[in-house]
C-alpha cells in the first residue's frame, strides 16, 4: 500500500512557476513508476509527465515538454513537478500516481495508487 500527498499548487501569474511535491509513505518508493496527472472537470485524466523506477527515464505531454520537468528522489521518497512558463491553459487540479512497472505508463487505469490532488491556477 503507498499513501500519496501532494502539495505546491496555488495561483500564479501567466509566465510564472510552481512546483508540486508528491510525498510517497512506505518504504518501497524506489519500486513505482511516477506519473503526474491532470484533469479538467468533464474531461478525461490527462497524463503530464512521468518518470520511471531509478528515476533515469522521463516522459512528457506535448503541452508541456520543455516547460515542465519530472524528479524523483528515492532517499526522500518525492517526487516534483517543476512548471515553468504556465499558461491559462495549465489551469487544473493535478495529480500524482504511483504504479510499479518497470516502464511508465501514459494512462490513468495502469497506476495502482493516486494522491487527493493540488489545484493550480494560472491568471492572464
Amino acid at each position: 500500500q503507498v499513501q500519496l500527498v501532494e502539495s505546491g499548487g496555488g495561483l500564479v501569474q501567466a509566465g510564472g512557476s510552481l512546483r508540486l511535491s508528491c510525498a510517497a509513505s512506505g518504504r518501497t518508493f524506489s519500486s513505482y513508476a511516477m506519473g503526474w496527472f491532470r484533469q479538467v472537470p468533464g474531461k478525461e485524466r490527462e497524463f503530464v509527465a512521468g518518470i520511471n523506477r531509478s528515476g533515469g527515464s522521463t516522459y512528457y505531454a506535448d503541452s508541456v515538454k520543455g516547460r515542465f520537468t519530472i524528479s524523483k528522489d528515492n532517499a526522500k521518497n518525492t517526487v516534483y513537478l517543476q512548471m515553468n512558463s504556465l499558461k491559462p491553459e495549465d489551469t487544473t487540479v493535478y495529480y500524482c500516481a504511483a504504479d510499479p512497472s518497470f516502464g511508465v505508463p501514459r494512462v490513468p487505469r495502469a497506476y495502482d495508487y493516486w494522491g487527493q490532488g493540488t489545484q493550480v491556477t494560472v491568471s492572464s
